[in-house]
């Protein structure tokens, strides 16, 4: 559902609240998506939360609101409250889609009785698929079934403008300098780079994942923190143990601070599960399938009390070797990132597409990295079938339009799948595309899996197009205050060392767990973790790593943000370590 900030503020007019500033909008669209209200529903919840504290609608009141009104709200909400009631709207609604159904029906019919009602037809004078593949992937008008632009899109404001920055441009860039780009992989793993088979995981095997999970990283923790001996979190003791475990829910809703359940290992716990009491914990930020270690007491055995929650560790940066430092070329690298969906949701002309390509031409970055949806599931044309060839041929169409017409600049192409690319594998992780057969550059072009970490001149960058920050935020639960959303939630991926830490995954998610054991986890943490999210772009440093979220490239109907990025080599490691990364800037299409 598309968020239209005019709306909201028109909404909170008529009560009376004039909002000028666009950070608080932000805000506003942030809290809409979490809690999945509208412009409409989130002035009257503003309302009946702000009316008898006399609050005013500032950034701190909305963080406020959030946590002791929209959550709690969240957590409260029954099963009823989600059921469909049919008045004479909704019926009428439900009688057309049968209608649409029987003529759906009729179509599969002899000639004799498909004659009697033809609504469904095809074009009176078809184009020959040869002809259009030839004539059309040179022409973005030409995918969609009018060729009408988005009026919205059209009439953006400000195209071009720099709304977060991070660090300063660096004076000189090496434009000619030749990059080198691979995926990056653990010592004796090779990366994903072809489809497997899937939908036969069995119950052990994927308690075997999570067990294991559990040791590596409680061993980590053990020997970080200098523990000498863990505990199964059932034991009944007197004094104080330490325990590692996976954080779990007790029910099937939302997690929160009295619904926590700690599951331990198999080894030290046999895998058994205690509810877990954090109200001598001042400060915490949990999630469902968050490995933690804790300091507490479980007199009872029946349920622990924590009293410190260890801060995890991630993973050392990497360091190349003298071989590899000498096939490495010194200077700056330029790399401009984009995220799908490269059309605007009432058009499939990829306007939004071609303007990125005007700004690859002009800007030639030595690497752009951009990720799907190519050919977004939940487009309205999609969804209905509006299109004038199949899911393939418009993927094919659009990734030749973006190697031809990007082929003056010189950059590097670096293609990530999505889970919402609606021709290809949905099942985390994803294998990469299939290469197109007209695709001739292959040293310009790469397909690499979702999620990928990449080796760009010796520099690490992770990148995944699952929407993780979305999922995670309606999930974690924290006392108000402390650190901001965002900082912790990219915290616990490093901390975490998965591109996806969450369990349950969200309902629109296929996770193969065998195989996101060893293709979703980081082989090192990344100097830049590049994570396209709906939720607000931002640029934030944590554990020495820069986060990005560069946006997605359309919002609903009107044009969205990528990134621009200069990383450069630094000799410095340790704990005085400064990040290659030099710049970053987000900048509206």
């Amino acid at each position: 559902m598309p968020f239209d900030a005019q709306k909201l503020a028109e909404e909170l007019d008529t009560f009376g609240i004039t909002v000028d500033d666009s950070d608080l909008l932000d805000k506003l669209q942030e809290l809409c998506i979490v809690h999945g209200l509208t412009e409409e529903k989130m002035a009257e919840e503003w309302m009946a939360f702000s009316y008898n504290k006399g609050l005013e609608l500032c950034v701190d009141t909305l963080e406020r609101f959030d946590h002791e009104h929209l959550t709690k709200r969240s957590n409260s909400r029954t099963p009823t409250q989600n059921k469909v009631f049919q008045d004479a709207n909704t019926l009428s609604d439900f009688i057309a889609a049968e209608d649409e159904e029987d003529d759906l029906m009729e179509s599969y019919t002899t000639p004799a009785k498909a004659s009697q009602k033809r609504r469904l037809t095809t074009p009176e004078n078809p184009h020959s698929k040869r002809i259009l593949s030839q004539s059309s992937h040179l022409s973005p008008s030409s995918f969609s079934p009018s060729t009408t632009p988005s009026q919205k899109y059209s009439s953006r404001k400000n195209p071009g403008e720099v709304v977060a920055t991070f660090g300063s441009e660096p004076s000189g860039t090496s434009g000619q300098a030749p990059v080198r780009v691979h995926v990056f992989s653990r010592p004796g793993e090779e990366p994903l780079s072809q489809t497997y088979l899937h939908m036969f995981q069995k119950l052990h095997d994927m308690r075997e994942v999570f067990s294991q999970q559990i040791e590596d990283l409680g061993q980590q923790l053990q020997a970080h923190y200098n523990v000498e001996e863990l505990t199964s979190v059932t034991n009944s003791v007197q004094s104080t143990v330490t325990v590692v475990g996976r954080v779990c829910c007790d029910c099937n809703g939302k997690l929160n601070a009295k619904s926590v359940l700690l599951q331990g290992d198999l080894d030290i716990s046999a895998g058994l599960a205690t509810p877990l009491d954090l109200s001598q914990i001042p400060e915490f930020s949990l999630f469902p399938g968050q490995v933690a270690m804790l300091d507490g007491l479980n007199p009872t055995g029946k349920k622990f009390v924590a009293s410190k929650l260890y801060e995890a560790v991630p993973l050392p940066f990497y360091c190349p070797e003298p071989e590899e430092e000498e096939n490495i070329s010194d200077g700056s690298v330029t790399m401009l990132v984009a995220c799908g969906p490269f059309s605007t949701s009432d058009s499939i002309n990829y306007e939004p597409l071609c303007d990125l390509i005007t700004v690859i031409n002009r800007e030639r970055p030595q690497v752009c990295l951009l990720m799907g949806p190519f050919v977004d599931a939940k487009h309205e044309h999609v969804e209905k079938c509006q299109l004038k060839e199949t899911f393939a041929e418009l993927f094919a169409n659009t990734i030749r339009l973006l190697v031809e017409r990007t082929q003056s600049s010189g950059s590097r192409l670096v293609i990530v799948p999505s889970l919402r690319d609606v021709h290809h594998c949905c099942i985390y992780p994803q294998p990469p595309f299939t290469r197109p057969d007209f695709l001739k550059d292959l040293q310009r072009v790469t397909f690499v899996s979702e999620p990928c970490t990449l080796n760009v001149n010796g520099i690490v960058v992770g990148a995944t197009s699952t929407d993780i920050l979305f999922h995670m935020s309606s999930e974690e639960i924290s006392p108000p205050g402390g650190v901001d959303r965002f900082t912790r939630l990219v915290k616990h991926l490093l901390t975490q060392r998965s591109y996806y830490p969450l369990y349950p995954p969200a309902e629109e998610m296929n996770v193969n767990y065998e195989t996101a054991q060893v293709h979703a986890r980081f082989p090192v943490t990344p100097d830049v973790l590049i994570i396209p999210s709906d939720l607000r772009y931002f640029v934030k440093t944590a554990c020495g790593c820069v986060c990005i979220n560069p946006g997605r490239l359309t919002k609903g109907h009107v044009g969205g943000t990528f990134a621009r990025i200069a990383l450069g080599r630094v000799p410095s490691t340790g704990p005085n370590r400064v990040s290659p990364c030099l710049s970053a800037q987000i900048i509206k299409i």
